[in-house]
């Protein structure tokens, strides 16, 4: 549930909508207006279906784990927690990615100046 109201929180169909009409873009093969934002809407509640069905899979995987192999439940390691460490370790892949492109872009613009052609 929480899912569908979150995803219609961050992506408003209706402003959407009414943004993409003023700048005068549209979406390939459907009418700018009402029909953009029934598009929207449509794609969202089938985005929002697959996440949310996903999300029930990473709930339930820790419970399954825990009964499959007979874990001790002070373990703890619910779904919750099993987002929260793979949401991190992503960030700090991204974050790791960043300097390193960093630092590719320092070397790249420090040997490429031009010289004074003295």
């Amino acid at each position: 549930m929480f899912t569908f109201f979150y995803a219609f929180v961050q992506v408003n169909p209706e402003k959407l909508s009414e943004n993409l009409q003023k700048q005068g873009s549209y979406i390939p093969g459907v009418w700018p207006g009402h029909e953009t934002q029934t598009y929207v809407s449509n794609l969202l509640m089938r985005l929002s279906t697959v996440g949310a069905l996903f999300l029930g899979v990473v709930a339930l995987i820790p419970l399954i784990a825990q009964n499959v192999w007979n874990l001790d439940e002070s373990i703890g390691l619910g779904g919750t927690s099993l987002l929260i460490v793979v949401g991190v370790a992503i960030e700090t892949i991204r974050q790791i990615r960043g300097l390193m492109m960093k630092r590719e872009y320092v070397g790249f613009i420090k040997g490429n100046r031009p010289t004074d052609g003295n």
